[in-house]
């Protein structure tokens, strides 16, 4: 995109990317609720439903990144905040391989969603705007 900063195409990677993770873990749940191997098949199958609107939600949030739009600035930054506190988690779990690429994103997520060029794509236009001065045939007064 033209009007998209580097760094902000890099966060809507991330976005898109954490979106992949959290579709790879949902087709997992689907396939164990599947085969039987979920706690309740209730669950399982919750759990799935979830799973797919999360994916759907975070795609629209990388697009809406991509194209710098400001509305998928907070849930971008909540995305980054979730995916770093599960990474910790998965990393406290014994779960490595997840959690290490779970906290790798959101770093890196955080960074570029905060650095000055993304800030500014995703914050123009919100200044205050001027003071108005009086039509030119009234004084001021």
């Amino acid at each position: 995109m033209p009007h998209s900063p580097p760094t902000l195409r890099v966060a809507a990677a991330v976005q898109a990317a954490e979106s992949v993770l959290i579709l790879v873990a949902t087709v997992l749940a689907g396939v164990d609720t599947a085969v039987g191997q979920s706690y309740h098949a209730n669950s399982g199958i919750a759990l799935t439903v979830i799973g797919v609107a999360a994916v759907a939600a975070l795609g629209l949030v990388a697009a809406g990144l991509a194209r710098a739009r400001r509305w998928s600035r907070t849930p971008a930054l909540l995305t980054q905040l979730f995916a770093g506190i599960v990474g910790i988690y998965l990393l406290q779990g014994h779960r490595l391989d997840w959690g290490l690429a779970l906290v790798v994103l959101a770093v890196l997520g955080f960074a570029m969603l905060l650095s000055p060029p993304s800030l500014r794509a995703l914050t123009s236009g919100q200044q205050a705007p001027p003071d108005r001065e009086p039509p030119p045939d009234r004084p001021a007064g």
